[in-house]
C-alpha cells in the first residue's frame, strides 16, 4: 500500500494546496485525489515539479507500507 503523506510536507513548508495548485500547474482537483491517497498514478513529470516546489525529495511524499496488504 502506496501512502501519500503531502499533506506533512505541505505543513512543514507551510503552504496550502491552492497555493502548490497555482506553483506546479495542477487544477486543486488533482491535487486534493492525490492528498487523499486516491489517485490511481502520477506521472514522473507531475512528481517533480511537486518535489521542485516543496523542495523535498519522493520520498517525503510517497511511503510504502506493508500493514495495507
Amino acid at each position: 500500500m502506496i501512502i501519500v503523506n503531502l499533506d506533512i510536507v505541505l505543513a512543514k513548508r507551510k503552504m496550502s494546496l491552492t497555493e502548490l495548485s497555482q506553483k506546479v500547474g495542477i487544477t486543486m482537483a488533482n491535487l486534493s485525489i492525490l492528498k487523499k491517497g486516491k489517485a490511481k498514478a502520477i506521472r514522473f513529470t507531475t512528481l517533480e515539479s511537486i518535489c521542485k516546489v516543496l523542495e523535498c525529495q519522493p520520498g517525503d511524499i510517497l511511503e510504502f507500507s506493508l500493514e495495507g496488504k
